[in-house]
């Protein structure tokens, strides 16, 4: 049993397809797990036990299944029929809900088994995973932050308690937390699967996206959520790639830590070494850009708040809120900013396949209350560690986190890989090269000792 947390979702699926292991045995394996570290971690908002072991006793294991009987836990931000969601947030109801999500739907239908859902900070706004429900924490380093805000699920699969994890990323929220706790996590572009995040999705900046151990189990869970079969099994790139290396921040005045712009120049080597033609090329990154999704970060938070009391949100939240709705009464959220900014993007990759930056500028921020922090100080410890994320959901192409050593502070180090729309694949598969070349430790210690 103690084995079964330390396999792929694929060797899991496979294994419970074949009758080796029941879906039972995972699912009690996941369940132990949980019970033996999640005290320390604090990745779930709720454990679904029973419900679970049910669940995994009526399966009818088939073939055609791909995530067959694969424990997973699901960002407490979707909707999971039974179970209350409540975003990281007391304005929320505490009642349970009708239906699942599309995609919670799509990953049931694959025979995974929903063991829980995880923690987010409130309203899913800023990249630490801290609410009143509790402070989660990274398995690498318990006194620092998983992330955010796809936080407890990143914290989930880093800490062996389920193989893969759903999330869902605004402003760098599934590959945030990846970088932070050393996971591949994928941001699909604009239109691949359902998004049903709010009312507007964040204008367009949200999608729903996965956290694992491997390329291969993220690919696996990404096209299931998709229903795009195609995604799965990625296999490293048979042609040369033209590919962009750019170390640069977007964010005025913050400079990426040396170690994680090293990172990036290794990802180019590697990839140099295996054939691709690797240049150094700044993203033409603009203030006015970034400005624009920040505006559009700021509008959603209204949108969401709207659904809620918002009496009952940290100051913080409403904070951002107020500013959201002072945004949109200004007009500065408009549908032809996306289009301006991949018009802008549209000379750079005429010449390059993709682009490599950095993930993070600096290691994960300390895992603190910051919900009772200022709006300002939120703001700026966000930018200052994690600038390079926002620029891909503004233009709503595809994005991924991929981690590539370790920083001297003991914390995963993690290089960004982003396409124009439409290159998920592409993505998938230079990943997996760098995986292939540089493979990395698919837990923290914590996991295992």
């Amino acid at each position: 049993m103690d084995g079964l947390i330390t396999r792929t979702a694929t060797e899991l699926a496979e294994a419970i397809r074949r009758g080796e292991v029941s879906a039972l045995d995972a699912v009690e394996a996941s369940l132990a797990q949980i019970g033996r570290l999640d005290d320390r971690v604090e990745a779930f908002q709720v454990v679904r036990a029973e419900r679970a072991r049910e669940e995994a006793q009526a399966l009818a294991v088939t073939h055609d299944l791909p995530l067959a009987g694969v424990p997973i836990a699901i960002k407490d931000n979707v909707d999971v029929a039974g179970e209350p969601t409540r975003a990281g947030s007391l304005a929320t109801s505490g009642a349970p809900r009708d239906a699942d999500h599309e995609v919670v739907r799509r990953i049931r239908a694959a025979g995974a088994i929903v063991v829980g859902k995880t923690r987010v900070p409130e309203l899913g706004v800023f990249g630490a995973t801290d609410s009143p429900f509790g402070i989660t924490r990274n398995p690498s380093n318990l006194a620092l932050t998983p992330g955010g805000s796809s936080g407890g699920s990143a914290a989930a699969v880093a800490a062996a308690m389920v193989p893969i994890a759903h999330g869902n990323d605004g402003m760098g929220s599934v590959r945030i937390p990846a970088a932070c706790c050393g996971l591949f996590g994928i941001k699909p572009g604009f239109g691949v699967m359902p998004s049903g995040l709010g009312p507007t999705d964040w204008h367009g900046l949200a999608e729903n996206g996965g956290l694992a151990t491997t390329v291969a189990d993220a690919a696996l869970l990404l096209s299931v959520m998709a229903e795009r079969p195609a995604l799965r099994d990625p296999r490293p790139p048979e042609r040369s790639l033209r590919i962009a290396l750019s170390t640069r921040s977007p964010a005025v005045g913050v400079v990426a830590d040396r170690h994680f712009k090293d990172a990036a120049r290794r990802a180019g080597d590697l990839l140099r070494e295996a054939g691709h033609d690797v240049r150094e090329a700044s993203v033409p990154y603009s203030t006015r850009l970034g400005l624009t999704a920040v505006g559009r970060w700021l509008a959603g938070t209204d949108d969401d708040a709207s659904q809620v009391d918002r009496a009952k949100l940290q100051p913080s939240i409403r904070t951002h809120a107020r500013l959201g709705a002072m945004v949109k009464r200004r007009g500065w959220v408009k549908p032809e900013q996306r289009e301006a900014w991949r018009t802008r993007l549209a000379p750079f990759f005429d010449r390059f396949d993709l682009v490599i930056t950095p993930t993070l500028a600096r290691p994960p921020i300390r895992a603190i209350a910051w919900g009772s922090r200022s709006w300002l100080v939120n703001v700026m410890s966000n930018i200052r560690f994690a600038p390079f994320a926002q620029a891909w959901n503004l233009a709503g192409y595809p994005a991924a986190a991929v981690p590539l050593g370790m920083h001297p502070a003991g914390t995963p180090l993690s290089v960004q890989v982003a396409t124009p729309a439409g290159g998920e694949a592409l993505i998938l598969s230079v990943a997996r090269q760098l995986e292939e070349s540089a493979p990395w430790p698919r837990h923290a210690p914590l996991a295992t000792t």
